[in-house]
């Protein structure tokens, strides 16, 4: 069986965090939670549900991704797959596999969880992520021929090809920077539609007026940056 792990950034989700853990499935080897400068007892519900639990006390999503994939890059035996997952219970941690099959399967590199309009909850995104996601992948495709419908953070990915990209965004850019850099890559990609659903608790991102400008400015300045490389 391939050695499947997933990274969990989390900030301040107390009260979904052991949910998501929970569900994950047993195909997953080792659940690593990376709390984000949490001031509630996220770090302590993610030890009780079984997780490893880094720090990373600089604040930004990529920071946390980046601090889950150094400790692992450490281990003595690399996995073959890692996923990307919230900690925040929107997403159905259950539908794991339906990301890692295709992998499993030789079929992709990558995989993203696409949160189609027909298996979301109502009010489960924002307008501004809805238009947002409709705007960076449009671009996406305009400029790089992508068939990209989302920047869903809910994505597995070989292990191997995970670590050619470089990844380097620390904050709001990260899943965008994945997706452009598996396209310069040539990575062999897909996405499967997954249910979606009102997360728990407030969106740091989406639920603040800041958080999404500085959100969209991050995406698209990725986006142009790629289309003048």
């Amino acid at each position: 069986m391939p050695d499947i792990k997933v990274i969990i950034p989390a900030f301040n989700e107390a009260e979904s965090i052991a949910e998501v853990i929970k569900e994950i499935p047993d195909s997953v080897s080792e659940i690593v939670v990376v709390n984000n400068n949490s001031s509630d007892k996220t770090v302590e519900n993610a030890k009780a549900a079984g997780a490893t639990v880094l720090s990373e006390n600089r604040k930004g999503y990529g920071y946390a991704c980046l601090k889950g994939m150094d400790y692992i890059s450490k281990q003595s035996k690399a996995p073959d797959i890692l996923v990307f997952l919230d900690g925040d219970y929107s997403d159905y941690p259950e539908e794991l596999d339906k990301l890692t099959v295709p992998i499993i399967k030789g079929e992709f590199d990558f995989v993203i969880g696409a949160r189609v309009k027909r298996l979301r909850e109502e009010g489960s995104m924002t307008p501004q992520q809805i238009f947002g996601n409709w705007l960076a992948t449009f671009l996406m495709k305009v400029m790089f021929g992508a068939t990209f419908t989302d920047l869903g953070p809910f994505r597995a990915i070989r292990y191997d090809k995970l670590l050619s990209l470089n990844m380097e965004d620390k904050t709001y850019g990260w899943t965008v920077e994945m997706q452009l850099k598996a396209l310069k890559k040539k990575l062999a990609y897909t996405e499967v539609p997954v249910r979606y659903k009102k997360r728990i608790g407030v969106s740091k991102v989406s639920g603040t007026v800041k958080g999404s400008i500085f959100a969209g400015i991050k995406i698209l300045g990725w986006i142009f940056k790629y289309s003048i490389k």
